[in-house]
């Protein structure tokens, strides 16, 4: 209850973002497979921002 007012990370609110896009690329290659492969694009995109934070320790 005490984190209810807590700020994310960068690093959470890019993960959330990341797992949204691969969910929407997920469901639009069923239908749409360039739209899919977009979406996919962009989540690889947010996956290197990701990557490039300072880790820590």
């Amino acid at each position: 209850m005490f984190g209810l007012f807590k700020k994310k990370s960068k690093a959470e609110i890019l993960q959330k973002k990341y797992e949204k896009l691969l969910k929407e690329s997920h469901d639009l290659s069923k239908s749409n497979r360039m739209k899919g492969d977009q979406k996919y694009a962009e989540a690889m995109e947010v996956l290197k921002e990701i990557e490039a934070l300072p880790t820590q320790n």
